[in-house]
């Protein structure tokens, strides 16, 4: 009798743990798939980190570094209460990533018939996979493409739209002030890019270059 009581015991006493556990692996679901619930990417997330060491109240809460990697091996910090552990995950994301349709060699301008969607990992890919083929428009290959290769933003650069030497107009703005003069660029750089110009008068000026070619100051 006392052994059938002593079976029924610890039988009774796994129910918790494996609630316990279905418990977190649905909850660190959730938390992830809240981030892309606007998106089309599916997640489905792993825990590594052993039983042992998972967090003690039944609603932690979860909370990833700003410069976390979307999805991959992460660490997720957890809180309950005063306690914070550090619960370590692989995120599996499945949804769409940019291939190249056609060889493309160093140098060559990127169109968008060079580029396709395709449905795979994401978390598989390498760093800084494109996930919008939009974004390579008019982008310049920095190594040779292959046909079905992921693409990649170190594979690309933007178009330059000031070169070193060339005659800009800069402008100048502020609160109720605004002003329009020449100079020639130092450097050469994309949209967005700082550029240094020297004015007419010798004074040199930074600046953001704009997708017009426009040099603009903030002041």
């Amino acid at each position: 009798m006392q052994g059938v009581y002593a079976a029924g015991f610890a039988l009774f006493m796994l129910f918790p743990l494996a609630s316990q556990a279905a418990t977190l692996s649905d909850q660190l679901n959730q938390f992830f798939q809240a981030r892309y619930a606007q998106s089309s990417t599916n997640v489905a997330v792993v825990v590594r980190t052993p039983k042992a060491q998972w967090p003690t109240c039944d609603q932690p809460r979860f909370s990833l570094p700003a410069n976390a990697r979307p999805w991959g091996n992460l660490s997720v910090q957890t809180l309950c209460g005063q306690d914070r552990r550090f619960i370590q995950v692989q995120v599996q994301a499945t949804g769409e990533y940019v291939v190249a349709t056609r060889a493309v060699l160093r140098g060559e301008s990127v169109a968008i018939s060079d580029m396709k969607r395709v449905q795979g990992r994401l978390d598989t890919l390498p760093a800084r996979a494109v996930t919008d083929e939009t974004t390579l428009v008019d982008a310049i290959a920095l190594r040779d493409l292959v046909p079905g290769q992921p693409v990649t933003l170190s594979m690309v650069r933007q178009p330059w739209r000031i070169k070193a030497g060339q005659n800009v107009q800069v402008i100048a703005q502020g609160e109720g002030f605004s002003a329009v003069s020449e100079g020639r660029a130092m450097n050469n750089a994309t949209a967005t890019q700082p550029v240094r110009v020297r004015m007419a008068s010798g004074q040199i000026v930074s600046g953001r270059a704009d997708k017009d070619g426009n040099i603009l100051i903030t002041l």
